[in-house]
């Protein structure tokens, strides 16, 4: 896309958007143009409209995948073209919501017994026990654990926002086994393959994947499991819906209410209002009479 390319990225950036949203609609732009091999400038309605069919009928998108190439292709017509009139009528598909798999206590103790190195120990621990996200694990810097108060400061959160988590005995003892090992120099905690960078999502991603197999853990793991899994045994422990909201860093309280959903434990401490009824007496057969008036 060369020069176009380069006003789509700062138009990104202009417009506020985080780091990973800027990368996937870049990535999804360029998909279009390689789709076609011409200019986005020389196309229009038509191409976009075509291009979105080919996703579904071709490539069999699930809708959440389609969307984010919608978004993509608005942003690209309406802000860096200036033509907002071509993707004005791109709709919004109907995500259907799925209850995801939450892993046990002894299945996450499966998993990290089969991580190859403390390091994997720890960002998968920080991601379980303390609720974050990947992307937030990966940025964590030194001076964000707070072992005095026994909290975790998480900086520029899904949002932009920043909030304060749990700090748990069992991840405090892992990053300081782990401190003692890799001595990070820099700022990050967890960096990547060259100081001053930060650990990639993807090679947790696969580090985890790997892990499960060996596990042979059977469900669905990725590493938004982990936090999953975090908010539903919180759940379960008791915890309150608006103290989780803030440990998640969620910014509506309906994103929290899903868990009440997936968590058996919680659904089965509600006591349903027909166990509140006064017994009633189980009805008596007709007597012989009875059925002799009814005929």
């Amino acid at each position: 896309m060369g020069k176009l390319r380069d006003k789509m990225e700062a138009d990104l950036k202009l417009k506020g958007l985080s780091v990973n949203t800027q990368k996937t609609y870049l990535t999804c732009a360029a998909a279009f143009v390689k789709h076609y091999r011409r200019a986005p400038a020389a196309m229009g309605r038509k191409e976009v409209r075509d291009f979105l069919l080919h996703l579904i009928d071709v490539k069999k998108l699930k809708p959440s995948s389609y969307n984010v190439y919608a978004a993509s292709l608005r942003f690209l017509y309406a802000y860096t073209l200036e033509r907002p009139e071509e993707v004005a009528w791109i709709g919004h598909m109907k995500v259907r919501q799925r209850l995801p798999a939450i892993l046990s206590v002894e299945e996450i103790e499966q998993l990290l017994a089969e991580l190859q190195s403390l390091k994997l120990q720890a960002i998968v621990m920080a991601a379980y026990g303390a609720g974050l996200r990947i992307s937030e694990v990966c940025k964590l810097r030194v001076e964000d654990i707070d072992s005095r108060r026994m909290v975790i400061h998480v900086r520029s959160g899904k949002g932009d926002r920043d909030r304060h988590t749990i700090l748990p005995k069992r991840l405090l003892q892992l990053l300081r086994d782990y401190w003692k090992q890799a001595r990070p120099k820099g700022p990050e905690l967890f960096h990547g393959r060259t100081p001053g960078t930060t650990l990639s999502r993807e090679s947790v991603n696969k580090a985890i994947k790997l892990a499960t197999e060996r596990a042979r853990i059977k469900k669905r793991v990725t590493p938004h499991s982990l936090r999953h899994a975090f908010a539903t045994h919180l759940l379960e422990a008791g915890t309150d819906l608006r103290t989780l909201q803030v440990l998640l860093g969620h910014a509506s309280i309906r994103t929290t209410v899903r868990y009440a959903q997936v968590s058996p434990a919680v659904i089965r401490r509600t006591k349903s209002p027909a166990d509140r009824l006064r017994k009633t007496t189980a009805p008596q057969p007709p007597s012989q009479r009875q059925r002799r008036r009814s005929a």
